[in-house]
């Protein structure tokens, strides 16, 4: 069971003002737990607390920073349990999923830990004229600052590890606002955090209004704005954050290429963790299917059976695929756009139905282009499926849309999967696998819509960096 009642965390100290942020079990809609919440006055002492953290932080030595994030480890794993039932209850992530979640977090930490000692610099021979003789060059990396980091509801852990991590291991105070409908699991994280030694100030865990949290964009102690979440959002604090550092992760309309010769056998199954996982909650769940003409109709009647046979119902129990959205509006609205696109054409081939936050596994075939289901993120448990004849009309297919964050490609031919790298303009290329997948080092991140810079441990670190140049001249005769 989850406690009660919980504590926001102030530069480092649990605060508990008030309880007046309700959070509910998201399959039952029930009253979970009430958190404090922080208003105005809260975030400006945060920020301050950050800014005065700044020449204590940047002077903790390598192995001090390794020893925090070691900490968090240990801890992630002697309550992993707990951190698993959070999920489960604020998130309505089914269980097995929920501890699939917490063993991201943990490699998202302990990849940091390794990280946080190999935060190096470069020598570099200047002499490359006559008058750059006799000089030499080094460079070394040193933390921006202070950072706000802004995370959604959908991976309450592991979105917040992605951020909190790699600001300690290069030695960067935080303010954190996680989503205020799924707080839990980032205070868990703050209260493993107010274990440690780390200096007074280092962070906070604000799981504040939208509205209030604008401040961390705008105010100019802050040096750098991380934010994950959706399009609108992002580029409207990207645009009042000044001189700052940004960093924004915007989400998706993922598409998963299926060439001839492709071995349904193991693609299908990919395809439906890749469009269903979490209820399609992901900003890189398998939205747009394309499939080539010559194993399209057996690849659809696989897909449509498997979908079938999903699990829906309560996340708690193990048998469970499919739990609710985030809210009963939420699947109302994608409920209402899988309706516009079977009304403006697209054939419904399962699927389609909702009970309370709960929405069927569906696919779609023939759906116009210009419908929001296809068009736009869905973030719900839905794909669209449709025939191509042509590879490279297929990639053409795949770049039409707004966002660019992974594709997937399955394909046996190398030419092709190389030329899908050379050509997709997205942030990675999956061949052999859905777009979905994603482990917690590698450089992550989208173009056009779906944001700027990447995340994974060592680019973040890199965002939260600066270069910081030596040059030194040995005078003539020396």
């Amino acid at each position: 069971m989850l406690r009660a009642s919980w504590p926001y965390y102030l530069a480092g100290k649990p605060a508990q003002p008030n309880l007046d942020l309700e959070v509910t079990d998201k399959y039952s809609g029930k009253l979970a737990a009430r958190v404090a919440r922080p208003g105005p006055a809260a975030i400006e002492l945060a920020i301050a607390a950050a800014a005065a953290a700044q020449g204590p932080m940047r002077r903790l030595a390598a192995y001090e920073r390794q020893g925090v994030l070691e900490h968090c480890v240990r801890r992630f794993r002697e309550r992993s349990e707990e951190l698993a039932l959070s999920l489960c209850i604020e998130a309505g992530k089914p269980i097995r999923d929920a501890r699939g979640e917490v063993d991201r977090l943990i490699d998202t930490f302990r990849s940091a830990a390794e990280q946080s000692v190999r935060l190096c610099g470069e020598v570099l021979d200047l002499e490359i004229s006559a008058r750059a003789r006799g000089y030499a060059g080094m460079y070394k990396r040193v933390p921006v600052g202070p950072c706000a980091l802004i995370t959604p509801f959908n991976f309450p852990l592991n979105l917040v590890a992605h951020k909190i991590a790699p600001a300690l291991a290069v030695g960067c105070p935080f303010v954190l606002k996680p989503a205020s409908s799924t707080p839990l699991g980032a205070l868990i994280i703050g209260e493993i955090l107010a274990e440690t030694d780390l200096p007074e100030g280092a962070f906070s865990i604000l799981p504040c209004q939208g509205a209030e949290a604008e401040v961390l964009a705008t105010d100019e102690r802050i040096k750098l704005l991380s934010f994950t979440g959706s399009p609108a959002v992002g580029w409207a604090l990207k645009a009042k954050s000044g001189r700052k550092k940004v960093v924004l992760e915007l989400g998706g309309n993922a598409a998963c290429v299926l060439d001839e010769g492709t071995d349904l056998d193991d693609a299908i199954g990919r395809l439906i963790f890749g469009a269903f996982y979490q209820s399609g909650q992901s900003c890189i769940s398998v939205q747009r299917i394309l499939i080539h003409e010559s194993i399209y109709e057996q690849a659809r009647e696989r897909l449509v059976a498997a979908a079938r046979a999903l699990c829906m119902g309560d996340p708690r129990e193990e048998k469970t695929f499919i739990g609710p959205m985030i809210s009963e509006a939420d699947a109302v609205r994608e409920q209402s756009w899988i309706d516009e696109a079977a009304t403006a054409g697209a054939r419904l081939l399962c699927g389609g139905g909702r009970r309370g936050p709960m929405v069927e596994a569906t696919l779609l075939e023939s759906v116009p282009h210009g419908c929001r289901l296809y068009a736009r993120e869905v973030f719900g448990p839905v794909a669209c499926i449709e025939p191509f004849t042509d590879f490279e009309q297929a990639l053409e297919e795949v770049n039409a849309s707004t966002y660019g964050l992974q594709a997937g490609v399955f394909t046996r031919d190398l030419h092709k999967a190389l030329r899908a790298w050379e050509v997709l303009d997205v942030g990675g290329v999956i061949v052999g696998d859905v777009p979905s997948w994603r482990v917690d080092h590698m450089p992550y991140g989208g173009v056009k819509e779906s944001g700027l810079g990447r995340e994974g441990i060592r680019w973040a670190m890199e965002d939260m960096t600066e270069i910081r140049l030596l040059v030194v001249r040995t005078p003539p005769g020396s």
